[in-house]
């Protein structure tokens, strides 16, 4: 999920406008070394009029041979947007793996059910999961549509009965339930099972 819609965010941001790729690149700075057939020899043949004219650069990919005929100037402005578009795939990354983004990834659905599986966590480990939890609730669900809570137990815990719309106050309500719950509740090996289809089990559900 981490990089989430690149292809969308690459577009945001004008990285493929801007044609930043390999293969862009090279056509903007020069022309590809080709070769024709040639039917009195009956084999592939490559113009040599270039040799030795023009510093050439082979793809390791598939071979390719490009002559350079870019002048510095040409070089060093892709040179300035390569590290821009270094800067904001760095910028990206660590957004990515910042706060809530790190444990949960990054929530694109817009209607979601968080199942919580506490099993048999130490005390400290429960406050832990829900510190995680209400971080989550604060920075990803709060910009979502509709959300709920469920706590996988013998005698499963929901916080609202359906996905409920999300607001400040709901927000709020559910991280406030969140550090109700009791450390230890009565579990069976099938809670979590139950836990999930009970989630599922709304049709508005997306994930």
């Amino acid at each position: 999920q981490s990089l989430v819609s690149s292809s969308k965010w690459l577009q945001r941001y004008g990285l493929k406008r801007n044609k930043l790729s390999l293969s862009q690149i090279l056509s903007q700075v020069g022309f590809q070394h080709r070769k024709d057939y040639v039917t009195t020899l009956g084999k592939p043949v490559a113009s040599r009029y270039a040799d030795g004219l023009f510093p050439q650069y082979e793809r390791a990919q598939d071979g390719s041979v490009y002559n350079l005929t870019a002048k510095k100037g040409l070089i060093l402005h892709f040179v300035d947007c390569l590290i821009g578009a270094i800067e904001l795939y760095q910028q990206r990354m660590e957004w990515l793996t910042s706060e809530s983004r790190q444990i949960f990834g990054v929530i694109q659905e817009q209607c979601i059910v968080i199942v919580l599986d506490f099993g048999t966590a130490a005390p400290a480990e429960f406050d832990l999961c829900r510190d995680a939890l209400s971080m989550v609730l604060l920075e990803q669900v709060i910009q979502i549509s509709r959300f709920n809570l469920i706590r996988a137990a013998q005698d499963l815990i929901k916080w609202q009965q359906k996905c409920t719309p999300v607001s400040e106050h709901t927000v709020k309500s559910a991280v406030t339930w969140l550090w109700k719950l009791d450390h230890m509740t009565a579990v069976s090996h099938t809670s979590s099972a139950e836990a999930l289809l009970e989630a599922v089990g709304d049709e508005a559900v997306s994930s």
